[in-house]
């Protein structure tokens, strides 16, 4: 809904220290078409060991404007498709196993997203349905997970300060797993500081939470730094799991550079 076309580029290492940890690499762009039509797409890559995704989500989205041209009162719907073609490297695998090819086993899976937002003035809802069809996901060699996996995401947020010194932007997201029923929260606060008319340096603080009784607690802390010069933008992320559920001592890092065109 901006005004600029975006292009980002994402850098995450998770489990630092940990030999073939979790690591992804995204590449987006997104654009409006016409006054209420925009377009986007992801391409990632996603490495766990020796097993990794590669794939690509592309989204159609369309804005219906209730207010003034200054003043925002917009509904947004999306929808995206995602295709990603799992693998396994088995090539290092010394076992005497006919179930064990011994190379490089890779299957396609597809599935689609469908997504609300609706902005009013200097507040912001978004509610999001992930996974809507009921696909499963072949893990390589038939092995298939769950036909299941839908994820709920309700977010609200607040943008606060606007023309001031500082701005604020507190937001609470909630997000629920159907097939699993678990429950997290997310809750954060964003501020933003301009440096002059071309460049602003932002810090936010994120909480992770899970309210699951079934299984152990599941805490994490994010801090992030950033700052947009002109067209550019860069920034860091930080996260740490803390409470009873600690997967692994070294963080998660995320680097992500951006760069605004057609602005």
């Amino acid at each position: 809904i901006g005004n600029c076309e975006k292009i980002r580029f994402t850098y995450r290492q998770q489990w630092v220290g940990v030999e073939d940890a979790p690591s992804l690499q995204t590449l987006s762009f997104h654009t409006r078409v016409t006054e209420k039509m925009a377009i986007g797409a992801i391409a990632f890559n996603d490495e766990n060991g020796y097993h990794a995704q590669q794939g690509f989500l592309a989204t159609y989205a369309y804005h219906v404007n209730f207010g003034r041209e200054d003043a925002l009162n917009q509904l947004s719907f999306g929808l995206s498709f995602m295709f990603s073609q799992n693998s396994i490297d088995q090539s290092d695998f010394n076992i005497p196993d006919p179930v064990v090819s011994q190379g490089v086993e890779s299957t396609g899976y597809y599935n689609a997203d469908f997504g609300l937002g609706y902005h009013y003035m200097d507040s912001f809802s978004y509610f999001t349905v992930k996974n809507l069809l009921m696909t499963p996901r072949d893990l390589v060699n038939n092995r298939f997970e769950s036909d299941n996996l839908r994820r709920y995401l309700l977010t609200f947020g607040y943008y606060l300060g606007r023309g001031k010194k500082f701005q604020w932007e507190p937001s609470l997201m909630f997000q629920y797993i159907e097939y699993t029923k678990e429950a997290f929260v997310d809750s954060s606060l964003k501020s933003y500081k301009n440096i002059g008319n071309k460049s602003q340096i932002w810090a936010a603080l994120s909480y992770r939470q899970n309210f699951d009784s079934n299984i152990e607690s599941f805490k994490m802390i994010t801090p992030i730094i950033g700052i947009n010069h002109k067209r550019f933008m860069f920034s860091y992320t930080y996260s740490s799991q803390i409470g009873d559920v600690v997967l692994s001592n070294g963080g998660n890092h995320q680097v992500t550079l951006g760069y605004n065109v057609f602005c």
